[in-house]
């Protein structure tokens, strides 16, 4: 029986990554003086490296910066800059201009009607976390926002899922993730969850495989339909319900 609902951040609840955190890092990286910019299908390859800090520690060190950091300063330069991205990252949440994914609210209000325990686990800064879960999705009970730097390893390892295991008290399979990507898709995998990969533009043609249940959107009704491709629900019609999904698992 599912008690519980963990949800990645970016790519599932705000499709954030192509003009939000994109664009932050760009527009960090012109207010510094740098000349970078990382594109869109950029992006995408970055992505494969979880975590804000180390994309661009990874980026430094396979492509270079425009500007030599020198290697004594590499950590702290990388830790400012990433402050920096995160504050203008912030601002667009809060600015609205990123709006939340078709389906996402009224399948966590399902959710917490339901009497299920709701949790964020994502990669995402905890500042940018915060804002999203408690300031957009005020009317959400989550039970905790585990983000950032709180478990040492990123997506594909299994730590942020183990440690919201740690803080619910509750099996692997009484838990379903809802995530994106195939690093937190493998993440959830490897902690022993259920798994329902909803896909954006960044991730619709990742191998999703491995997930219980694969979605274009949640949906909404009246509104954006998902088209289902991976897994069964019953008189599904293009909306995803909280209901359908934990029938089968």
């Amino acid at each position: 029986m599912i008690k519980a609902i963990f949800f990645d951040q970016d790519g599932v609840i705000i499709d954030t990554e192509r003009d939000g955190h994109r664009v932050a890092f760009n527009e960090t990286f012109k207010e510094l003086g740098f000349t970078d910019e990382w594109g869109v299908d950029q992006y995408h390859g970055l992505l494969q490296v979880g975590g804000g800090k180390e994309r661009m520690t990874h980026y430094l060190h396979s492509h270079g910066f425009s500007k030599p950091i020198p290697a004594e300063d590499v950590e702290e330069t990388i830790k400012q800059m990433h402050k920096i991205k995160t504050a203008k990252f912030v601002e667009l949440i809060e600015s609205g201009a990123l709006p939340l994914r078709p389906g996402i609210h009224r399948f966590m209000k399902e959710a917490a009607d339901a009497g299920l325990i709701l949790g964020v686990c994502t990669t995402s800064n905890e500042k940018a976390a915060h804002a999203i879960a408690y300031k957009v999705l005020e009317d959400i009970p989550f039970k905790f926002v585990l983000a950032g730097d709180i478990v040492e390893k990123k997506k594909p390892d299994p730590a942020i899922y183990l440690l919201a295991l740690e803080k619910t008290g509750l099996k692997p399979e009484e838990c379903l993730v809802v995530e994106d990507s195939r690093n937190g898709v493998l993440a959830a995998k490897a902690a022993g969850m259920h798994v329902l990969a909803t896909t954006n533009g960044y991730t619709e043609k990742e191998d999703l495989s491995e997930a219980d249940y694969i979605v274009s959107t949640l949906g909404d009704p009246g509104g954006e339909q998902g088209k289902l491709t991976k897994g069964e629900i019953a008189g599904f019609d293009g909306v995803v319900h909280v209901k359908d999904i934990v029938a089968h698992l």
